[in-house]
This record gives structure tokens, sequence and C-alpha cells, in this order.
């Protein structure tokens, strides 16, 4: 499906012309991360569609476009391509920091924002002195080195990639055999592993950059949608301490879910109490958040 200069591969369950819930994956994912969840929000009255972001899965991997502008207007492009003028966006990780900034740089085309281990842009690289924080953080720094990260990720069939999905899931099976097979070969395609990495780089070097300052500038006012934020309390990424969004940038109405025993992918660790929360919130939204074209 073409949006935004690229084309993006798609996975869509539900009516065409029921409301849309575009689902948004993070690293080192792709859209196959909804599974559990498309069939069951499809089957509550939604067009339920989960994108490959760019550089991951089926969709194009461009030399560039990994900065939040350029996601945004990947988000706002695709609904378009769906027919839609709006959209209900549920992101995990990079997805959901994809979310947050398309409902401030295209809020025409955000109806609500949904956002599992994804706290707000601009708490994510808040100075902390929490040790678990301070290691995820230091992870990214490591991501920002040339060629060695890609070739870590590509190594021994995509081992490394298993370890990190452990390393920041809670205690459990996840990744069964098959979660690790399917994530390890589509980060096995060049140049995904690179793509991939391209948007944790664009997060640290832009900070002293004029468009790292213009995304801090226009991401600090509120969105104005229903939001839901969702945290797994064993999150070996994110941890739970400093992932609160101050009031200001939500002027809407914010509910908060922290999960008990899951870590960075509830919706995949615990898929039915998690499928369960996304489809209480979705119908709990007002009239207008879900008559979409």
């Amino acid at each position: 499906m073409a949006a935004n200069g690229a084309r993006f591969h798609v996975a869509e369950c539900g009516a065409d012309d029921a409301p849309l819930v575009l689902f948004l994956h993070g690293f080192p994912e792709f859209w196959w991360a909804w599974r559990h969840q498309l069939p069951i929000v499809a089957a509550a009255g939604y067009h339920a569609v989960a994108m490959d972001l760019r550089g991951y899965g089926a969709s194009d991997k461009t030399p560039k476009g990994y900065d939040p502008f350029t996601a945004a207007a990947d988000v706002s492009g695709l609904i378009r391509s769906l027919g839609a003028s709006e959209a209900i966006l549920v992101g995990h990780g990079w997805g959901g920091f994809i979310g947050w900034s398309t409902a401030v740089l295209a809020p025409r085309q955000v109806r609500a924002l949904a956002t599992v281990s994804a706290p707000h842009p601009l708490t994510l690289l808040r100075s902390t002195r929490d040790p678990a924080r301070l290691r995820s953080m230091a992870k990214v720094g490591l991501f920002q080195l040339p060629i060695l990260p890609e070739r870590r990720l590509l190594a021994r069939d995509g081992a490394y990639i298993e370890q990190l999905l452990r390393d920041w899931s809670g205690p459990g099976a996840f990744p069964d055999q098959e979660a690790s097979r399917r994530y390890r070969a589509a980060l096995q395609v060049w140049p995904a592993p690179h793509c991939a990495l391209e948007y944790h780089r664009w997060l640290v070097r832009s900070r002293l950059r004029a468009d790292g300052r213009r995304y801090s500038a226009e991401m600090d006012r509120a969105i104005d949608v229903p939001v839901l934020q969702v945290h797994g309390a064993a999150d070996g990424a994110i941890p739970l301490s400093g992932t609160a969004t101050p009031a200001r940038l939500v002027g809407n109405v914010l509910r908060a879910e922290v999960m008990t025993g899951v870590g960075h992918f509830p919706h995949e660790e615990s898929p039915e109490l998690f499928t369960d929360v996304l489809l209480d919130w979705l119908n709990g939204l007002p009239p207008q958040a879900q008559e979409m074209a």
C-alpha cells in the first residue's frame, strides 16, 4: 500500500467501512506482533490493520526516513490510503513513539491513542538515576556505533534478537520457538537491521541538531484525544519508573494500566489480558472517536 512516497505492507481484518484501528509494532518486531489482537478487535466491529513500519518486514527499506516527522507522515498517509480520514492508533515501543508523534504532528488523522511500553517522547530521554533505566539507555547508546550493531543483529542467525526479547520480557514463555524464529528471520533481510537501528540513532543524534530541537518543541504541547498507556511491571527495556505522562501533555482523558507479571511485550506475553484492556478502552471511547469515515 502506497503512502508518503513509499510502499507499506499491511495485514487487515474486519470491514473496510468500520472504524479504523491501526496497530504500530516496535523493535525488533513487525506486523505479526499483533496477531492475537487483529481478529478479536475486528470481531468487535473495527477495521483492524497492522502495518510493517518503514524499514521493517515487507515494507520499503529506504535509505532515509527514520525520523518521527517522516514516520508520522507515513502513518497519516497510510490512514488515507486505507480509505479513512482518521484512526485509533495502537503503538508498542517505537510504534508508540510514532503514535505519540502522529497525534501531535498530524492531529486530524488521530481520534484516540493507545501506547504500549512507550512513554511520551519528552520523558524518554529525561535524566534518571534508576539503574534499570540507565542500563536500557546504555543499549541505545551502543546502537549509535556504525556497522557493529548491524553485525550483531545478523550474527549467529539473529541470536541477539532472541536475547533482547528475553531480556526485555518478564518471567514466562515469551518468546516461544515460533516467535523467536519469525523475529530473527525478519531482521536477517538486509538492510532491515540497519533501518531498524536508524530510529534509535535519530533519537540520540538529533538532540544537538535543529531537527531534534524542533521535534521537542512540537511535542511540548497537549494532544486533545483520549489516551491509554499500558506498561508491564517487569519491563526490562523501559522500566516503569518515570513513565508517567505529565498532565500538561494530555489535554483529554488519560487512562494508565500497569500489567503485573509481564515485561516489555504485554500484547504478546499476556495477549488475552491485554486485549481485554484494549477492547474495554476502545468500547468506552466517546462516539465521536468511533465514527470514522
